[in-house]
């Protein structure tokens, strides 16, 4: 149950999202702190771990991504200062509202697909009472929260097919934590509204998150920090709006039946085109991106497989006469059979 006591210290809540750079943020860290700056552009900020650490450097942030699920992480995360969800707050958010009208689109649209149908059925509520909050920020810490309530259930924490059954089957598992999958909705939801309201701090500035294509963004800053969708030399892409589409459903639900690729078994969004996601014309990305932000610091996190590739990345910022140096490390990503990988930072001042 939430609690009015006094919240604890604050700390950024563990996260469970493919290409999260939750565990490489110390080392990051590390490295940022050898730079001269006081503001920086997280330019593709998805669920915020680096953006939280520039945040705990007293830096003022800016985070921007086109995800409106990461945007809302953003806003709980980064920009909120002061804003904490209480219990009065919680309770009303697992009631009806008297006077109106309840869709049950999820129970509808994703019967067999991700949830059991009470589950389903629980989702439609709350998250049409979530849409209705005022307070940006307190929405936008319940969406968090729902977010992780979410990928807590699913199997692989993706939605990239449907897969009900690893769940319901009654078989011997070698992955995957059976006991987290069938803890309640509110079980989980309750446990990361306590989360959220830890992780809340002010660091005096006013940081603010943008949720546009890179491209369009009128925004800069001392530094630019830039995580890109990564593109492997060999193997399959990280579809971030495939992997996590039904987060950005529940960010429109009035609207989402629009948006659906009905065709698909997993009933995902439409797919749209992102420069980020194709291999021809990534190179050409990384050029415009490094040309808009010339003037900057640039600190490009990568991994060592990448496309295009880091002495091409290093070449490009050096006709800006960037001064480029490369800082390395081993790191296994979570579901990835590569081996002996490094991930890098290309630092360019």
């Amino acid at each position: 149950m939430i609690t009015d006591s006094l919240f604890p210290m604050y700390q950024f809540p563990n996260t469970r999202y493919q290409g999260s750079k939750y565990k490489l943020r110390k080392w990051i860290q590390h490295s940022l702190e050898k730079l001269s700056f006081e503001t920086v552009l997280d330019a593709f900020s998805g669920t915020c771990s680096i953006s939280y650490t520039l945040k705990e450097m007293n830096k003022q942030v800016f985070t921007n991504d086109n995800m409106h699920f990461n945007d809302y992480i953003a806003k709980a995360l980064v920009e909120n200062n002061t804003e904490f969800i209480t219990k009065e707050d919680y309770e009303e958010i697992l009631k009806k509202k008297t006077g109106f009208k309840y869709s049950n689109f999820i129970e509808n649209t994703f019967q067999d697909i991700y949830y059991l149908d009470e589950e389903n059925k629980w989702l439609d509520l709350i998250v049409q009472n979530i849409h209705q909050i005022e307070n940006e920020y307190k929405k936008s810490m319940f969406f968090w929260a729902l977010f992780q309530a979410c990928i807590s259930k699913r199997p692989y924490n993706l939605f990239h097919r449907k897969n009900l059954y690893v769940r319901t089957s009654d078989v011997k598992r070698s992955f995957g934590n059976k006991a987290t999958w069938d803890k309640s909705f509110e079980e989980h939801f309750c446990k990361f509204i306590k989360q959220i309201n830890d992780a809340v701090f002010d660091n005096q500035k006013g940081n603010r998150s943008f949720c546009k294509d890179i491209f369009e963004l009128d925004v800069t800053a001392d530094l630019i920090y830039i995580d890109t969708p990564y593109v492997p030399q060999k193997g399959s892409l990280t579809t971030y709006r495939e992997f996590y589409h039904f987060l950005e459903g529940l960010t429109m639900y009035e609207n989402w039946s629009f948006k659906i690729d009905y065709n698909s078994k997993h009933k995902r969004l439409l797919p749209k085109y992102s420069v980020w996601d194709d291999k021809k014309r990534i190179k050409f990305a990384f050029d415009k991106l490094i040309e808009k932000y010339k003037n900057s610091i640039l600190v490009i996190s990568y991994r060592s497989d990448g496309i295009p590739t880091i002495g091409e990345i290093s070449e490009q910022l050096k006709k800006h006469d960037k001064k480029v140096h490369i800082e390395t490390v081993d790191y296994q990503y979570v579901l990835s059979k590569k081996r002996n990988l490094k991930e890098v930072l290309i630092i360019a001042e």
